[in-house]
């Protein structure tokens, strides 16, 4: 119902303040547009282009590229109202949106879009390219405009490539099971910012979710829980069961969604640690024996698997097996987080294995289990990836690291010409507080506000130019502690997701923390039209307080992650309006003095309230 409604009447949609096409009348500048991520250059043309049911979508008869003009359709139908014929011999003198692969420099994902008053012309050198060119299409169509308008795109020239290869987001369906229907929107979601990874987190602790035809007990005990308990503050008791899991059936679907769509799906199945869901349905595979329960808390279970026990080997061997038959990309995540080394210690098995293969301690033993399963699977063509404590005793000889305890694994594995994905937790945990906590739902520790991931950059300094090479990409991460909705996980996602595409994908130089904000507004227009739960912390006020020492006053600055909007604010404990008191500028006040502010647009709370108590403490 609230897609109909937006598409029925758009001009009610409050964020918005013309079309694009109307913009394009008015200025002669690229500010018109409001592409996220920022592509490497535009160029705005005179004219425009009238969308209409007379257009064609011509293509060659290459079949992958059929199917990216049947998205862009769907995308024209969904967002216009119009649906062209595609067509691989237009009539003379037709308008057309052409579809072409031509040899280019752009690499794998670049292309070339320009637009005029005849028609659109895609260019790239593979159908990547070509996809990501509609990506752009879509963001030039107008969001709003008058009953009986025409539907119009200004004419522009855009050349556009990639800064990194890897541009991926994480969504853990270890602690919480999302169905496929809302992965599917995940990855739609994905590939409308051109971001082409999805991390799928299938394994964890509290839940196994994917089927391993030759261990059953993997998903009819590891995939359930009877109850979730989460602390903070105050307990929280949710008593309901929860869990599930994904078929065969089901992960093909999904990949084969996802390879529509130029975003490829890491698996991760987790080792040797976070695998109590794996020892609950086979005990034997861990150093005690057990029993063991599906844990309620969140925390690091130190029950993970036996490194000295030569089942756990076949064991990983016969899942990964069947793992590799149902994604075909050649990277497997193969974890390798957070694994206590209490069991090991003390297990003969695993003080055998370190004698025998004539280890030094613990570390090197989780070392020596990488390093097997990594063999396993390059003599199967592929590769693994994993958490930077992989480092840790030294690391498997073709692995990938994923540095997110901040930046110093991706700098170590970088500078052993390692290819590293960066995602520190510092920047990219998407998980975390994304506005004031008092203002946002349950969440985990830390704050991440939009501006801190915008500000984010993946090339650390510290590296030489031949070791920055091995920076490969960058990665968000959403993970289920307390994400316990489709609708949180959006709200946790967007707009930081945005923000992490524009890292991800635009040229260091082009990036603008004002012109983005500014991009936004429009964007948030596309996530209300698709039905994306985006947050609207942005537009919340942040306080800089600076005190006068020994005169009872303040200086108070307000700021907002939101493009211009107007911050009322009272000093008399009053809820503010845009009838209170306009902020202009740093406002100075006295000692005892709360401060309640809101941001407003054309008289339209746009944010909570949020206060601050103004107290000078002796010393």
């Amino acid at each position: 119902m609230k897609q109909l409604f937006l598409r029925r009447l758009p001009l009610l949609v409050i964020l918005c303040y013309c079309s694009i096409g109307t913009m394009a009348q008015q200025t002669n500048s690229k500010d018109v547009f409001s592409i996220i991520p920022q592509p490497l250059n535009i160029d705005l043309q005179q004219g425009e282009f009238v969308l209409d049911e007379t257009i064609q979508i011509w293509i060659d008869t290459d079949k992958e590229v059929q199917g990216i003009a049947e998205l862009l359709v769907k995308g024209l139908n969904d967002f216009v109202g119009i649906h062209p014929k595609i067509v691989q011999k237009p009539a003379r003198g037709s308008r057309t949106i052409r579809l072409q692969l031509v040899a280019d420099t752009l690499g794998d994902e670049g292309y070339r879009l320009s637009v005029d008053t005849d028609g659109i012309v895609a260019r790239a050198s593979k159908p990547n390219g070509l996809f990501y060119a509609i990506q752009t299409i879509h963001q030039l169509l107008p969001m709003t405009r008058s009953i009986g308008e025409k539907v119009t795109i200004p004419a522009v020239s855009i050349v556009d490539k990639p800064r990194f290869g890897w541009r991926g987001l994480l969504l853990d369906v270890g602690r919480y099971f999302y169905s496929v229907d809302y992965i599917k929107k995940y990855i739609d979601y994905l590939a409308m910012h051109k971001l082409n990874v999805f991390h799928w987190h299938l394994v964890e602790d509290h839940g196994w979710r994917i089927e391993i035809k030759k261990y059953p007990r993997l998903t009819e005990i590891g995939a359930w829980r009877p109850s979730t308990n989460f602390q903070r503050g105050s307990q929280y008791v949710n008593p309901n069961p929860h869990g599930g899991y994904y078929t065969h059936e089901d992960i093909r679907e999904v990949v084969a969604y996802a390879q529509a769509r130029y975003v490829t799906v890491v698996p991760e199945i987790e080792m040797p640690g976070h695998v109590l869901s794996a020892l609950v349905a086979y005990p034997e595979l861990s150093c005690t024996g057990g029993p063991f329960e599906i844990p309620e808390l969140w925390g690091i279970q130190k029950d993970v698997y036996c490194a000295g026990n030569e089942q756990v080997f076949t064991f990983l061997e016969d899942v990964l097996t069947e793992v590799m038959e149902l994604f075909p990309g050649e990277i497997i995540h193969i974890g390798g987080d957070e694994c206590p080394k209490d069991h090991w210690k003390t297990c003969p098995k695993c003080q055998q294995r370190i004698k025998d293969e004539g280890l030094k301690d613990e570390h090197e033993l989780q070392s020596y289990f990488i390093t097997r399963m990594e063999k396993f699977l390059n003599s199967k063509g592929r590769r693994i990836i994993g958490w930077d404590e992989i480092l840790e005793g030294g690391l498997a000889p073709n692995a990938t690291v994923m540095s997110w305890r901040g930046v110093k694994g991706g700098i170590e594995a970088a500078r052993m010409h390692h290819p590293v994905v960066m995602t520190p937790n510092t920047h990219l945990y998407l998980d975390y507080f994304q506005g004031e906590p008092y203002l946002e739902p349950t969440g985990y520790k830390g704050h991440l506000p939009l501006r801190k991931v915008y500000a984010y950059e993946p090339i650390p300094e510290e590296l030489t130019r031949e070791e920055q090479d091995y920076i490969i990409g960058v990665q968000g991460n959403v993970w289920s502690e307390f994400t316990h909705s489709r609708e949180k996980a959006d709200y946790l996602t967007y707009p930081r997701g945005a923000a992490l595409a524009e890292v991800a994908w635009s040229k260091k130089e082009n990036k603008n923390w004002e012109d983005f904000k500014r991009r936004l507004e429009t964007q948030y227009l596309r996530y209300e039209y698709k039905g994306i739960n985006y947050a609207r912390s942005a537009y919340q006020v942040y306080f800089e307080v600076t005190d006068h020492i020994g005169q009872n006053k303040s200086t108070v600055t307000l700021h907002t992650d939101s493009y211009q909007p107007e911050i009322y604010y009272t000093l008399d404990g009053t809820q503010p309006s845009p009838k209170s008191l306009k902020y202009t500028g740093a406002i100075e006040v006295d000692t005892h003095t709360t401060i309640h502010t809101a941001t407003f647009r054309d008289g339209k709370q746009l944010s909570p309230v949020s206060a601050r108590a103004i107290v000078h403490f002796r010393r």
